[in-house]
């Protein structure tokens, strides 16, 4: 191997934030996401209301799953049966740590880590390879060495597949109303001491423009959603902030900033926002995740297979 091809990788880990499966998880997952951090205790109930009314759970898990049995099949196709692929979870099962451990049983040595956020900073990138890394510790020596691919999020596929969702729920809105409907994109919102420290709101914006180029719609605008009460600043605008200033009749609402649709899409979007815009007099139309799209899973297929070709398991 030369510095400039990708180390030797037997195995993929597709690394989630997880969700609650049943209604009683939903506390345990609160707990483990909240840990150390002040969020008000009125603010932890009403979360619980959120998953109380989107039926109690979360389809995270079962949709990070079938992501991971769909990237097998795929990596099948190209000629790599044999790569083993582990899902692993930061606040739920299967964790990171069973996941590592696993893989380490398995006798890999070497894996390509694809963690399931596209664009970066410390809660979407840097905390995963602190989960990563602590359960390596945590199985020690037989642990396999983690590599990570470079960032995806201008992915020409990812793109597409963006492109896709955003034309369907713009075909959704009514004939006379498609041509003056806003584009907006909207993405988890962080401190700004986080986000002054990443290329987070870049890449969002590098992302965004480029998908609106693909859709033909050069107006778009940015929000961000699912603020924290932590007594910090924030990024903004929030979306429904600019859904209220934005002045038409309609709007699509492209979640990019989400790969699988979950509490922060199925509640803050399709419960708060709906209400927001139906007060508002805004016919809204939200453009699901990304989920088991095919074409999110042939990017995470092209993503990782550079390091599973140089694998002597890779075919």
């Amino acid at each position: 191997m030369t510095a400039n091809e990708p180390p030797r990788c037997e195995a993929v880990l597709l690394a989630g934030f997880g969700g609650p499966s049943t209604p009683a998880e939903v506390r345990p997952f609160l707990d483990s996401v909240l840990a150390g951090r002040p969020v008000p205790r009125r603010r932890y109930e009403a979360v619980v209301r959120h998953y109380e009314a989107i039926g109690g759970c979360s389809p995270f898990n079962e949709t990070t799953l079938r992501q991971g049995a769909l990237l097998r099949e795929a990596l099948e196709r190209r000629g790599l049966a044999r790569t083993a692929v582990e899902v692993g979870m930061r606040h739920s099962r299967p964790s990171i740590d069973e996941a590592v451990a696993k893989l380490a049983q398995r006798g890999v040595q070497n894996v390509a880590v694809f963690v399931l956020a596209a664009f970066r900073c410390e809660a979407s990138w840097e905390r995963y390879r602190q989960a990563i890394e602590a359960a390596r510790a945590q199985v020690g020596a037989r642990a396999p060495q983690m590599h990570y691919p470079a960032p995806w999020h201008l992915h020409r596929l990812f793109l597409a597949a963006q492109a896709g969702q955003a034309r369907k729920a713009f075909a959704r809105l009514p004939q006379s109303s498609q041509a003056e409907a806003a584009l907006v994109f909207s993405a988890h919102s962080i401190p700004l001491s986080m986000a002054r420290r990443s290329h987070y709101v870049e890449e969002l914006r590098a992302a965004a423009q480029a998908v609106a180029a693909l859709v033909g719609r050069f107006d778009w605008q940015l929000g961000f959603q699912s603020r924290s009460e932590t007594g910090e600043p924030w990024l903004t605008p929030d979306v429904g902030d600019l859904l209220a200033a934005l002045g038409r009749p309609a709007a699509v609402l492209l979640p990019i900033g989400f790969l699988c649709d979950h509490v922060e899409t199925l509640y803050d979007l399709d419960v708060e926002l709906a209400s927001q815009a139906r007060e508002l007099g805004i016919q809204l139309e939200r453009a699901p995740a990304l989920n088991d799209h095919p074409l999110l899973i042939e990017t995470i297929a092209e993503v990782v297979e550079p390091y599973l070709r140089a694998s002597p398991d890779g075919g």
